[in-house]
């Protein structure tokens, strides 16, 4: 089953609003910057177990970086690239 962007996109984006925004998403723009923004280093860790339990992926230790945790775009980016490669 192949996800669209979009739908991945809309669930990040709805997860951080719910989680970490307290359903405040006026900020969340797709290239808002997450990390220090909207999440912490403990909220890196909910959002690894989020994308590994929803997304049935597995995200390793060198995929968490800056780089893939910018932006709701860069993590939906990184999602869609896992999955392709499960493929």
């Amino acid at each position: 089953m192949q996800i669209e962007t979009t739908a991945i996109e809309q669930e990040i984006r709805k997860f951080l609003t719910e989680e970490f925004l307290s359903g405040n998403d006026e900020i969340l723009n797709e290239n808002v910057p997450l990390l220090g923004n909207v999440i912490d280093s403990q909220g890196v860790l909910e959002l690894v177990a989020f994308i590994q339990q929803r997304f049935n992926i597995q995200v390793e230790d060198d995929d968490v970086s800056t780089e893939n945790l910018e932006s709701v775009r860069t993590v939906t980016e990184l999602i869609e690239t896992k999955l392709r490669s499960k493929m």
